[in-house]
């Protein structure tokens, strides 16, 4: 890492995301943990990079940040040349292909959703390609610049970067298990920040074991599971009013009854109730509909303000944690300050009774040299055996992206536990294929 007296150099893949202004609020908030000279957003999609550059230069003004010089770009040796840390948010195919995977696996009768599931594959086999190149032009222009990737799905994703650069300096993180814990705490009365938390699982697929929560001086995790049974949660403020998070956040209690030894991650609603969300879906407008008009909508109508002239009451944006968690990796690398965090790991050991070479999320330690994960003790039979039917899955597919194989890509679709069948796995497999041509390997 270059030295950072005068400031870092920050690349963000996926520059034009509506995620973005969050990441950089929490930059700026962190300004003394994180010195920043210079912003840079890449992205394919110059409409939408040229949009979040207005919005982006609009805040750095705002907070007083103007001398932090900020560059919208689509050329991968300007984004990425000597920068020292790379946040990846892309989204390959964007929306639109989103929406393709929803609804293609909705009208076939099975979840239709961004990371789980059958569309989760499809945007998995997208989201290989687009990221081990952003990989390939960081070990070409910046080689000793730290990737912290956001890009979902985030252990397809591991599984892919693991095999082509096992050495490469990246961690994986998802703010998901933060977004649990805040929404947890903010219903039941806690202070989040007091609590050590262990938990295993894959990406979207895991459970709490143990919730210490220091100022109490004792393990909380049981009175909070029966806090769920009895009490549904509601959204916390940074997702108010959004009817789909409340429905996620309220199946949490309906998993919590059923198997009360643990929280749940609330994405296991796809992978234990398929039948009840497909019931509950709309097959004609989606996750991705409402994402459109809603946070992308949103990110126009500022842009096209700041266009106008527009000086005040512009940004319009929820930040939650997303940002923050992401910035607390950065610098904990960059400060050394060994902070413990939910990360993307090879298991190789973490949980020893489930399969070495799985990538698995854990808590881990995070310093200057990366990732340190904690040592859990055996896990369950139950999630063991969900588990490794979801691993053998994951790595099928990456096998499928990497040998070009149709029949490693249907045996992964077979296995999903949203797929009832191997019919239906081939029906959906094959209008994928249709529908992601130019996107995904040819499969033969």
């Amino acid at each position: 890492m270059t030295n950072t007296t005068k400031g870092l150099v920050i690349t963000i893949a996926g520059g034009g995301s509506t995620y973005t202004p969050g990441i950089i609020q929490a930059v700026l908030n962190n300004a003394d943990r994180l010195p920043v000279k210079e912003i840079r957003l890449y992205d394919n999609d110059k409409q939408r990079n040229d949009d979040m550059f207005l919005i982006i230069q609009y805040m750095l003004k705002k907070e007083g940040f103007a001398g932090v010089h900020l560059l919208s770009t689509e050329n991968p040796e300007e984004a990425f040349a000597g920068c020292d840390f790379v946040f990846s948010q892309i989204r390959v195919g964007g929306l639109k292909m989103r929406e393709q995977d929803e609804k293609i696996c909705l009208k076939n009768g099975l979840v239709g959703q961004e990371t789980c599931g059958l569309g989760g594959f499809a945007y998995g086999m997208r989201s290989m390609g687009g990221l081990l190149e952003v990989v390939s032009h960081v070990q070409k222009y910046a080689p000793e610049a730290w990737i912290l990737n956001y890009t979902n799905p985030e252990s397809i994703i591991s599984e892919a970067i693991r095999r082509k650069f096992p050495d490469i300096k990246m961690i994986n993180v998802c703010d998901m298990t933060i977004s649990i814990e805040e929404t947890i705490a903010h219903n039941y009365g806690y202070n989040r920040k007091e609590w050590i938390c262990e938990y295993y699982g894959l990406n979207h697929f895991g459970w709490y074991r143990k919730i210490y929560d220091k100022s109490l001086g004792r393990d909380i995790m049981p009175e909070i599971i029966d806090k769920l049974v009895n009490q549904e949660m509601q959204v916390a403020d940074f997702n108010a009013g959004d009817k789909t998070w409340q429905e996620a956040f309220s199946m949490m209690s309906v998993i919590t009854k059923n198997f009360p030894t643990n929280v749940p991650n609330n994405y296991l609603e796809y992978y234990l109730y398929p039948d009840m969300v497909v019931e509950h879906a709309d097959k004609n407008y989606t996750r991705a509909n409402m994402v459109m008009d809603g946070r992308e909508k949103n990110t126009k109508e500022m842009a096209e303000k700041i266009r106008q002239g527009v000086e005040d009451n512009v940004l319009n944006f929820n930040f939650g944690e997303h940002g923050q968690y992401i910035v607390d990796i950065a610098t904990s690398i960059l400060n050394d300050e060994n902070r413990r965090f939910m990360v993307i790991v090879p298991n190789n050991g973490a949980i020893p009774n489930l399969r070495q070479d799985a990538v698995v999320e854990v808590p881990a330690y995070i310093g200057a040299i990366g990732a340190e994960p904690v040592s859990l003790k055996p896990i369950p039979d139950f999630h063991k055996g969900l588990m490794e039917a979801q691993v053998a899955a994951e790595k099928l597919l990456v096998d499928s992206f990497f040998e070009g194989s149709y029949q490693k890509a249907l045996q992964a679709f077979t296995l999903n536990r949203t797929c009832p069948s191997a019919r239906v796995a081939k029906i959906v497999l094959d209008e994928m294929i249709e529908a992601n041509k130019g996107y995904w390997p040819e499969l033969k």
